[in-house]
């Protein structure tokens, strides 16, 4: 896990497959839709308190990392 990811984790879980239905599971997400949606949220043409907040203190890289390795997970991984 990234570092960074750890954030995440918090409402995310950590194997990325969340159970609260407000909350997205990222487990198995394409790394692209979730690269572009951290970008939106940091520049905010999309708007969430707590993501938009996250989201602006990270880097490209720090996004790239953290996409990549939630789309490495499987999206079954909390069975």
């Amino acid at each position: 896990m990234p570092a960074r990811a750890a954030t995440c984790a918090g409402c995310h879980a950590g194997n990325g497959m969340v159970t609260q239905p407000a909350v997205p599971r990222l487990a198995g997400q394409s790394a692209i839709y979730l690269t572009r949606q951290l970008h939106a949220y940091r520049d905010g043409s999309r708007k969430d308190p707590v993501m938009s907040a996250l989201a602006a203190a990270l880097t490209d890289e720090e996004i790239d990392s953290i996409s990549a390795w939630y789309e490495s997970l499987p999206p079954d991984s909390a069975r």
